[in-house]
């Protein structure tokens, strides 16, 4: 069985909804199976930066600890016939820590990102020192929460980005970064394509639920339009899998105006969720 562990964790948003990625995580979380579920205890504080150009950093760096232990704990508790673990945020910094569990059991894995945004920020060129925005680029990057990279820009495949900072830009322009347009995700095949490419053996799959367009989901903190339905994201994971083992997956970004209003997105969401179980 699929393991879940659900990381409400706000405090790597720059949006003024982050704390709505609360009530997000836990909603997705009452949908998910009891006996399958782990809540890591996010701590209440915003945190601090202490010097590193990361707002809330020290909480950050907590939460990411209680990730690695939790995916840790599951490893330990899984039968031979375990299936991965899926890390269910929160923002999307939940991912990193994630990724790295993953990547330092499986040699030669992939990453696909699946966000409307870059994420591939620094703590010297981001606007707004959230770490959301810092996300991607912490996982071949070096930094605080990162001294070593977790998985080289050649086996990473950005996927529905379609909002860029100039700063993002010359990232991807410099690493040689793999971005799939929403266009080009329609094709079947096209993502499992590009990450065989890669020369992957297995890979990783991070959904950020603002991937999707805005006509699509509402409860999302920043939508960017032109986005991807949900058939073409499940269609794109299902033809992955086929070709490639799942060593991973995350998702994030689910941020409800209120509690009542999760219900409206829930359908989307748990087909994702299924998706990537």
């Amino acid at each position: 069985m699929t393991r879940f562990i659900v990381v409400p964790q706000w405090q790597g948003s720059p949006s003024a909804r982050s704390m709505t990625l609360i009530d997000g995580a836990e909603a997705i979380a009452g949908d998910l199976p009891r006996s399958a579920t782990e809540r890591v205890d996010v701590p209440v504080e915003a945190g601090e930066a202490l010097d590193t150009g990361i707002r809330r950093f020290s909480s950050i760096q907590r939460t990411r600890d209680l990730i690695a232990t939790a995916l840790d704990r599951t490893d330990g508790d899984a039968s031979p016939s375990a299936e991965h673990a899926v890390v269910i945020g929160g923002d999307c910094g939940v991912a990193v820590p994630a990724v790295a569990h993953a990547a330092t059991r499986t040699s030669g894995m992939a990453v696909v990102w699946f966000d409307a945004h870059a994420d591939l920020h620094t703590p010297l060129s981001s606007p707004s020192g959230a770490f959301a925005g810092m996300a991607l680029h912490a996982l071949f990057g070096h930094g605080p929460l990162t001294a070593d990279g977790a998985v080289p820009p050649a086996r990473i495949v950005l996927a529905g980005a379609r909002e860029f900072d100039d700063a993002e830009s010359e990232v991807v322009r410099a690493e040689g970064l793999r971005v799939l347009s929403a266009d080009e995700l329609a094709a079947p095949g096209a993502l499992a394509d590009a990450v065989a490419a890669t020369g992957a053996t297995s890979v990783y799959v991070h959904v950020d639920l603002d991937v999707l367009d805005p006509a699509v989901i509402t409860g999302v903190a920043a939508p960017v339009p032109f986005g991807l339905d949900v058939p073409t994201v499940t269609a794109a994971i299902a033809g992955l899998r086929e070709r490639l083992p799942l060593a991973g997956a995350s998702l994030s970004g689910f941020a409800p105006a209120h509690p009542g209003a999760a219900v409206e997105d829930m359908g989307s969401v748990l087909r994702i969720v299924g998706a990537l179980a």
